[in-house]
């Protein structure tokens, strides 16, 4: 057993049960598992009751019961039944401590049922906090009874007994829960604020808010419940753990957004929904585009598309689009040409979702994929041509896409071997984006307007004024 709380933290589960009318067995639940003491000892506990008041009720109830040889039980005898499970009293007198608890063997981690029992039930024993308010109390019952006070009523076939003792407390455990369908749509409701926000607040100040979220739908997910609401739990951990993953790799926090995103991808699975398990694949094909290697980026992305490859949803739109754009990068044309045509297939046919939404695909987002397949394609003129259209959609609040969209302007410049502008246009657009969007993926991506450039042009002055608002170490350019 391992170390016992004391008795204030029993109180205060009994103070958290009260408000929240829990019924009496999960509040032994709470107790067992927190306070770290035996099933028996939980249940009086639970009530509020002393060592004394529980002996005073046992004996009260086996006289009200008409039991006429009760067991000789007193407060040193129950303390030790309770500190020592192994210490078993007699099954007589187990039968009367499940009888005073109104549980099951399980219950008191004993033997005895008396739940179901519809005879020699005894009255519900007052609770000191008025807290236990249990199920119906049958009075008594002679028929119930031996002539030696024996308790009788419960099958004679041990397999019988044993089968539905198992049986009620399976029935007991599918019935608990401690999520109600008002929670979960308070839940949902709540994600799809922090979708909202998340386009515009920067990725520090939002990743406290995510976490804080996420402990709270992480501690009732812990808790057994209804498959339906464990769906629902693990579709939102799957959501949540994406956006905790993007704030980390916009931070340039590579590792933990790699671990967080196997937790968006673990959660996602195990929800079953076909579309979050697609949509974190193609978020998670964001770390490697910008960070690498590209071929991870293009292998997630294929494979959000192939699961979607029957539907047309926003998310599947979303990962063919990230699909061309890795392609293009890696220099596949055709691969990339394929994945083009896929793209607007999809586009065309499905909802696109809010602009204001961090997992819906607007146009607006359309364009900036759009505009890293030109670009990496050697198409200049259109991919000018849908940065200045995205460009015109997105308003000031926007986060950072307008900031990316003017770096891959720079690198079509670059590549144009355009150096002293694109060197201009790429500093400008950092310096423009507010002190707390400037973080490391931007860097990254300003970064990869030096690369666009031949190596011999970048001992540049121009190149040398980059690095210096970039911050970068001398000899990095």
């Amino acid at each position: 057993m391992p170390e016992q709380h004391r008795p204030s933290c029993a109180k205060r589960w009994r103070e958290h049960a009260t408000a929240e009318q829990w019924a009496v067995e999960r509040t032994v639940d709470a107790i067992h598992g927190c306070c770290g003491v035996s099933r028996l000892r939980a249940h009086r506990l639970a009530r509020g009751w002393t060592l004394g008041t529980a002996v005073a009720e046992f004996h009260r109830m086996c006289s009200e019961s008409g039991v006429t040889s009760p067991p000789k039980v007193d407060e040193d005898q129950l303390a030790l039944w309770e500190k020592r499970p192994d210490r078993r009293p007699r099954a007589t007198t187990v039968d009367l401590l499940c009888r005073l608890y109104r549980t099951d063997s399980q219950g008191i981690g004993l033997v005895g049922d008396y739940r179901r029992s519809s005879r020699l039930e005894a009255p519900t024993p007052p609770s000191p906090s008025g807290y236990v308010q249990e199920n119906s109390a049958m009075g008594p019952s002679a028929a119930a009874r031996s002539e030696g006070g024996t308790i009788t009523g419960l099958p004679a076939d041990p397999i019988e007994r044993m089968a539905g003792a198992v049986r009620r407390s399976v029935d007991r455990t599918l019935a608990s829960t401690s999520v109600s369908n008002g929670q979960l749509d308070l839940l949902a409701e709540r994600l799809l604020w922090l979708r909202t926000q998340y386009i515009s607040t920067p990725p520090e100040a939002m990743l406290g808010v995510l976490l804080a979220d996420l402990e709270e739908v992480r501690t009732l997910a812990a808790e057994r419940q209804p498959a339906a609401a464990q769906v629902r739990l693990s579709e939102t951990i799957a959501l949540l753990s994406t956006l905790v993953a993007d704030c980390l790799m916009k931070l340039g926090r590579i590792r933990q957004s790699r671990a967080w995103y196997a937790t968006a991808r673990t959660a996602a699975d195990d929800s079953g929904n076909i579309e979050i398990r697609a949509r974190v694949r193609a978020q998670a094909a964001m770390l490697p585009y910008y960070y690498g290697p590209l071929e991870s980026a293009i292998s997630l992305a294929r494979e959000a598309r192939l699961l979607l490859r029957h539907r047309f949803s926003a998310t599947g739109a979303f990962a063919a689009a990230a699909e061309a754009r890795a392609l293009a990068r890696q220099g596949d044309a055709p691969g990339a040409e394929e994945a083009l045509r896929h793209t607007h297939n999809v586009f065309e046919k499905c909802g696109h979702g809010s602009a204001e939404d961090a997992f819906a695909f607007p146009e607006r987002r359309l364009l900036l994929y759009l505009s890293g397949v030109h670009t990496f394609l050697g198409r200049s003129r259109q991919a000018r041509e849908v940065q200045q259209r995205a460009l015109s959609l997105y308003p000031s609040h926007s986060g950072i896409d307008p900031a990316l969209l003017r770096l891959e302007q720079a690198i079509c410049l670059a590549r144009e071997r355009n150096l002293t502008e694109a060197c201009r246009l790429a500093g400008a657009a950092y310096l423009q984006a507010s002190p707390a969007h400037r973080t490391t993926i931007l860097g990254a991506r300003a970064r990869h307007v030096i690369e666009a450039l031949p190596p011999s042009m970048r001992s540049a002055r121009a190149v040398r004024e980059l690095g210096e608002i970039l911050a970068l170490p001398p000899g990095t350019v």
